[in-house]
């Protein structure tokens, strides 16, 4: 049987990826599908949305997934009296020139965490819509272009809604992503407490993980992903599944055309991922959860029947005929 042959040498791309997952998992226990997803958002230059209960690690991967590079990192740690100004800077008066200079804030980084994304009120959120989308920042008529990569990571806790502000669908769709991380299985669990026993203290975790990419490598791998083969019907296959929320007697909004290119590209990423530089349509299918569970809206009578994002998507999938 002949081996298969990439045409696009995906070596670096495999190396670097495998490299990452090392540095990662010398403190993450566990988490294998969330890592992938992270690394996926990561070559497809996309933005994520990380949700979970309190305590299973949701801000300590997206610290470890920026020290596995050579890139600038900030934190913003979103709360109900912060202002859009401090996140994405002020002008600041000069009496020496009597000149007003704009100072940039936090998100002015390579990659950004936004730790508890819904305490901030309405307009410290769209606040993000411009420099999320475009990467750019525009103060007093000026527009600061902001440095590649650069990738927002955010948290959010689904169960305390106290003093919260809910995600306009706006916002969500900026997302490449939406993770759901859960609860450890019993085995990690004990693991886990290994580990901390093991180690003094957190900063003793994070000083283990080492820097493996530098942000002109990652340009490079990125371009590669762009090279990924797709065929004809693979794109046909996606707009189906993405128009198909648009008519689903379960859902009271569908996902955007926004939807099918975060679709597209992130199915790119994955191939790589898995050492292909063509998508399958297993690729789409794996994706079609995180990509699609926070851009659709369920209606109220299927929410009052405990009806989830996750279980309609996958029914609407599952509906659509494989192409082969």
């Amino acid at each position: 049987m002949t081996p298969f042959q990439t045409r696009i040498d995906l070596t670096s791309l495999t190396t670097a990826i495998d490299a990452i997952r090392a540095e990662v998992g010398k403190v993450i226990i566990g988490q294998q599908q969330t890592v992938d997803l992270l690394l996926t958002a990561l070559l497809a230059d996309g933005h994520v949305l990380i949700e979970g209960v309190p305590g299973v690690a949701k801000t300590l991967i997206a610290k470890l997934l920026a020290k596995t590079m050579s890139v600038g990192f900030s934190r913003i740690q979103f709360t109900p009296d912060l202002m859009p100004s401090d996140v994405l800077g002020t002008s600041v008066f000069m009496p020496k020139t009597g000149d007003f200079v704009f100072k940039k804030g936090p998100i002015f980084s390579n990659l950004v965490l936004i730790d508890e994304i819904n305490r901030a009120p309405a307009k410290t959120q769209s606040a993000l819509f411009e420099v999320m989308e475009e990467r750019q920042v525009t103060n007093d008529g000026t527009t600061y272009i902001l440095d590649e990569p650069f990738m927002v990571l955010a948290t959010q806790n689904p169960i305390e809604q106290e003093g919260t502000y809910r995600l306009p669908e706006a916002q969500l769709d900026r997302f490449l992503f939406k993770i759901v991380i859960g609860y450890p299985v019993g085995s990690e669990e004990v693991d886990i407490l290994r580990g901390h026993h093991n180690r003094r203290n957190l900063t003793d975790a994070l000083d283990a993980v080492s820097a493996v990419l530098t942000a002109d490598q990652l340009a490079i791998l990125r371009g590669q992903v762009h090279q990924v083969h797709v065929e004809d019907n693979l794109f046909d296959y996606i707009a189906q599944i993405v128009q198909a929320t648009r008519v689903s007697k379960s859902l009271y909004l569908g996902a955007s055309p926004r939807a099918s290119v975060a679709l597209l590209n992130s199915a790119k990423a994955l191939a790589t991922l898995r050492g292909r530089d063509f998508i399958t349509p297993e690729d789409v299918q794996e994706l079609a959860a995180p990509v699609l569970r926070h851009r659709v809206l369920l209606t109220p009578e299927r929410e009052m029947e405990g009806g989830t994002a996750d279980e309609i998507v996958a029914q609407l999938v599952h509906k659509i005929e494989v192409p082969r």
